[in-house]
């Protein structure tokens, strides 16, 4: 069974970025290949990885609920073709991407189709890393429960640190099965206060460490170069793998 590792956070706290140092880490560390999940609705893990996305696995959905399945092909078989077109290949990392409905009425056929399939093809991989929007809905909709690792992203603001105590509190709520919960602070300016700590810690939390904000990672998202490419030695990225060398098992 592959080591999940899902990703959550308030939007604007740099988790897709985050992730995407979670994937060059592994691939530098040896635990390749990894299939990198982007669950988020407003996709746009590729672009730190530097990919274009072609398809998308709410592409097949839409069209299965719309019919659109060749004569003769079973709707199993129609999206475990779209699910293999999907996948993006790379070097020591696949990508899928989940994408959106566009349209309204009940994707639950669809939707069980899919976790399954992609339960079945996360078997191929020795890490999963998913990237996943504020809340857990769609991580428990489309992918399997089990999660071992949650890692929650906050920046320093008092409203990044209560949306990821909610996220923590929605997970169990949820019952995802999340083996360890860890809390990163990202882009801060100095250490956490003894204020903050004591929140997380009520919270039942683990702080995992701090990210600090960098120049370069700031100019990389803005001229839309893909982060994956900063050099190891980068500060953030350096603070990201002492943290990822502690807790990824």
């Amino acid at each position: 069974m592959p080591i999940s590792i899902a990703m959550a956070g308030k939007g604007g706290t740099g988790k897709t970025t985050v992730s995407g140092m979670l994937i060059k880490y592994l691939g530098n560390r040896g635990k390749s290949p990894v299939l990198a999940v982007d669950a988020d609705a407003n996709a746009n893990l590729n672009e730190v990885l530097g990919l274009e996305v072609t398809q998308t696995i709410g592409n097949a959905r839409e069209e299965m609920k719309k019919g659109i399945v060749p004569r003769g092909m079973t709707k199993d078989v129609f999206i475990s073709m779209k699910l293999e077109q999907a996948v993006m290949e790379q070097q020591g990392f696949d990508l899928v991407v989940m994408g959106q409905p566009e349209g309204a009425g009940c994707y639950c056929a669809a939707n069980t189709l899919l976790a399954g399939f992609l339960e079945r093809l996360s078997g191929n991989y020795p890490y999963v890393v998913m990237d996943n929007e504020a809340g857990m809905e769609h991580l428990s909709r489309l992918t399997t429960k089990n999660v071992d690792v949650l890692l929650i992203v906050t920046d320093t603001s008092r409203r990044g640190l209560q949306a990821g105590l909610r996220i923590h509190k929605l997970a169990k709520d949820l019952n995802l099965g999340v083996g360890k919960s860890y809390i990163i602070i990202n882009q801060a300016k100095s250490d956490p206060t003894d204020a903050v700590k004591e929140m997380i810690d009520g919270d039942g939390l683990e702080l995992a460490g701090v990210i600090p904000e960098d120049e370069q990672v700031y100019e990389f998202d803005l001229d839309g170069r893909p982060t994956i490419d900063i050099d190891e030695e980068n500060p953030a990225i350096k603070a990201a793998y002492s943290i990822f060398d502690k807790i990824i098992p």
